[in-house]
């Protein structure tokens, strides 16, 4: 009993050390802010980590609004309820399945790509060559690519809405609802806080994606193999705080 004790109690100092790890990351993060980071670099980071999701993005949004519609549409006729078809996966999409969808595919690709590399420059010493040239690891590789993650993301976010909804009028025009009708609906139950609140998620999803794959990338171990398990750890643990701040958001913004 005391040996199962032991281990609960070490994994749980295990995980309370690394999320710790991560706010000290981003308070050290927001106090190098204060220094105006290099535009070139900035600009560099949003077409890496924000253009070059969007095709996977786009796949992943409108398939989802198609299905979302797909399992809903036939129930809806039912009950005559077509009227309200556009209005309600246009909410879905808005609230939770946009902002939570481009957070998932986001750290699977903007969060293992942050991890690699900045564990990579870890193990071949560039982050230490840094250092020895008196420039802050955070502020020239950490600051850059949050501010790029926490504008990108909305702007995901925002392609993704669209595109949702417009994979959702594919399929509800295929069970003879009118284009009238689906837009007609939107406009009647969908107002702009639907919106507005993915994008507050959206920002705080691309801080947490870039924050946690920061940390593990500038603490990963030596060698091959320990580029591969930070990436992994990046990718999951950035997956899980993206539902569980997820939950939290949808408590405070839509209740």
């Amino acid at each position: 009993m005391m040996f199962i004790l032991e281990k609960i109690g070490a994994i749980v100092l295990k995980a309370l050390e690394t999320w710790g790890g991560f706010v000290i990351l981003f308070l050290q993060t927001l106090r190098q802010c204060k220094r105006v980071p290099r535009f070139n670099h900035v600009l560099e980071q949003m077409a890496h980590l924000g253009v070059d999701t969007l095709p996977i993005v786009a796949l992943t949004l409108l398939f989802t609004g198609m299905v979302l519609t797909l399992q809903t549409v036939a129930e809806f006729l039912k009950f005559g309820a077509q009227s309200t078809v556009g209005g309600v996966v246009t909410i879905a999409v808005g609230r939770e399945l946009g902002p939570v969808l481009v957070g998932v595919v986001a750290a699977g690709r903007v969060g293992a790509a942050i991890t690699a590399e900045l564990s990579t420059m870890k193990v071949t010493e560039q982050i230490d060559a840094l250092k020895v040239m008196a420039v802050n690891p955070v502020g020239y590789l950490v600051v850059p690519r949050l501010i790029a993650c926490m504008l990108m993301l909305p702007l995901l976010v925002v392609f993704g809405d669209i595109i949702g909804s417009f994979g959702g009028w594919i399929v509800a025009s295929y069970y003879g609802i009118s284009s009238f009708m689906y837009m007609q609906s939107i406009n009647t139950f969908v107002i702009i806080h639907d919106f507005t609140g993915g994008l507050i998620k959206a920002v705080v999803f691309g801080a947490i994606i870039a924050t946690i794959g920061c940390y593990y990338g500038m603490n990963a171990a030596n060698g091959a193999e320990g580029v591969g398990k930070a990436t992994t750890k990046s990718v999951v643990d950035a997956i899980i705080a993206i539902f569980f701040f997820n939950c939290f958001l949808s408590m405070l913004l839509y209740r």
